[in-house]
């Protein structure tokens, strides 16, 4: 298979990403309005549980559309595919160590550890735009991090805007390619 037509398969079936940019950024909406209304370990405990379940609900998101919820069996994106979603879980230990040495930094750590999971995603999906995105959340990240730690919302929220503008731009990408 040429890689042009397994990336246009991904953004095909995923919608370039929109069904999953979707969960994740109410996940992240969920996980900022508890930080800011009820207590940060409910956030925190909301973002890291509700994390392992985005791909299942992405699934059942794409069910619910009636479009097919995932790749071929043997496609070659497959592998790739699972090798993404494993580094976002194996870098959690770097944000805990963040958030232990400094609370504040949670979001601010996942935001970045987050932007560099989807690096990936340029070449699976075949789409420049995952490049903006992950630039965003690691330089948003660091910022906040670095001159905004006194507000421990302010990255939830804005990961949550960053991750459902970008659902849409993605599925815009794919609508725009299937016409």
């Amino acid at each position: 298979m040429i890689i042009s037509d397994a990336q246009r398969d991904v953004r095909s079936v995923f919608l370039g990403g929109f069904a999953g940019q979707l969960v994740s950024s109410c996940i992240w909406c969920v996980s900022a309005a508890l930080a800011t209304w009820y207590t940060t370990k409910a956030a925190i405990v909301t973002l890291l549980v509700g994390g392992f379940f985005i791909f299942p609900l992405t699934q059942l998101l794409l069910r619910l559309m009636g479009r097919p919820f995932s790749l071929p069996k043997g496609h070659p994106m497959n592998a790739l595919g699972m090798q993404v979603a494993f580094t976002l879980p194996l870098n959690l230990p770097l944000v805990g160590a963040a958030a232990l040495y400094r609370l504040n930094w949670f979001y601010p750590a996942l935001m970045i550890v987050l932007g560099s999971h989807y690096l990936p995603f340029i070449f699976m999906y075949g789409m420049p735009q995952f490049g903006v995105l992950a630039a965003f959340l690691i330089s948003a990240g660091v910022v906040i991090g670095l001159y905004v730690p006194s507000t421990f919302s302010l990255g939830g929220w804005l990961t949550a805007v960053a991750l459902l503008a970008f659902a849409f731009i993605g599925r815009s990408v794919a609508m725009r390619e299937k016409n």
